[in-house]
């Protein structure tokens, strides 16, 4: 690949002069940014850069849950953080979802209402029926809208896991196609006249008095102004960032499949949904942590097994099926699940840690990010 120093007069002009903004990743948060400050700056000339052919972190790798917070999700985050702070993410993740659909059609995405339920299974503890009246009074309060959650015992009979007692249903949750998500952000940016470098790395910055200099795999790029949307990857500029893996694997089609919707067991530690007739199922990241604390983009032979063996054993006994393949996407995660949106200086400003939740809170951290600019 040329550097940009060999760049034409031409290329130049619209690529690498006079830039605005310049955005790092076309992820999810990143793309959302660039719409946004398009809107509050239409004549800037706005460059995306992304060190990947494709977004790099977990924009194209999650499992395409718009989702926002299970039962048991919500009672281990209860536990362990601020009651206020719990549902200001939940908050947020709803909030995303609706900038989100206003950022792209729902129809174009696939989206799905199909609901979710969180499956608790024979040795699990069920929660109490105050806790889910609990949980509906506080959604209520955030959304507006009246009974979210439900105890459902007929959809697991349906079908066919095996060992399970009861589940959650979620009635607002659904699916989208994140393929058809980063297509459709893509689309919309180069109508909007945002430009893309793909392939390009960044190796640092430097702030001046009214540019960032941008030191990247190509050479050096001038902007006025530097926002950072790499999740995870910011964590070298960033504290309280950590790298957190998740590995998902996808069967090969099965016949007459009757699994339909999307599941959460363990506390959100385990994930499945139907895509057309096979499932896709991810997790475990709880059986190694320390191991899942890296950004290399490897699959596991731990993690991979015991999501094998959960299909096999669980939510499809009786049923012969094959792998057709696995992946692994990194997160960005922390000591807190709402996500850095902050300026470091006049012209420099992220927006990461996502909390594995970039689906539900990409799109709205976007718009906050490009409020910093305003």
């Amino acid at each position: 690949m040329l550097p940009f120093s060999k760049l034409s007069f031409w290329e130049r002009s619209i690529y690498t002069d006079g830039i605005d903004f310049t955005i790092v990743g076309a992820g999810i948060v990143g793309m959302s940014t660039a719409l946004h400050l398009r809107k509050a700056h239409p004549k800037a000339k706005i460059l995306i850069i992304e060190r990947g052919y494709l977004p790099t972190g977990a924009s194209t790798k999650n499992a395409g849950f718009a989702c926002f917070g299970s039962p048991t999700e919500l009672k281990d985050d209860l536990n362990k953080m601020n009651e206020q702070a719990v549902w200001e993410t939940v908050a947020m993740r709803l909030e995303g979802l609706e900038e989100l659909f206003a950022l792209v059609k729902p129809s174009r995405i696939d989206f799905e209402t199909c609901g979710s339920w969180d499956i608790i299974r024979e040795d699990d503890t069920e929660l109490r029926p105050d806790f889910l009246d609990y949980l509906n009074e506080q959604l209520h309060q955030i959304s507006g809208e009246k009974k979210v959650y439900s105890e459902d015992q007929l959809k697991m009979k349906a079908s066919g896991f095996h060992g399970v007692k009861t589940s959650y249903y979620n009635r607002l949750e659904g699916a989208i196609h994140t393929g058809k998500l980063i297509t459709e952000l893509h689309r919309s940016c180069v109508m909007e006249g945002i430009h893309f470098l793909f392939g390009v790395n960044v190796l640092s910055f430097d702030s001046q008095n009214s540019r960032v200099d941008v030191e990247t795999s190509m050479g050096v790029l001038s902007s006025t102004n530097l926002l950072i949307c790499t999740n995870a990857f910011a964590k070298e500029y960033l504290t309280d960032i950590q790298a957190a893996r998740a590995q998902v694997l996808v069967t090969k089609p099965i016949p007459n499949l009757h699994i339909r919707g999307t599941f959460h067991f363990n506390a959100g530690y385990y994930y499945f949904r139907n895509i057309e007739n096979r499932i896709l199922f991810g997790g475990a990241r709880n059986l190694d942590f320390s191991g899942e604390t890296t950004t290399e983009f490897e699959t596991t032979k731990l993690i991979q097994d015991q999501l094998s063996r959960e299909l096999s054993q669980f939510i499809l006994p009786n049923t012969p099926f094959d792998i057709d393949y696995s992946w692994s996407g990194i997160m960005g995660i922390g000591s807190e699940k709402k996500p850095i949106i902050k300026k470091t200086n006049k012209n420099i400003a992220f927006g990461v840690r996502m909390g594995g939740m970039g689906v539900a809170i990409g799109a709205s951290v976007g718009k906050q990010l490009s409020n910093l600019f305003l």
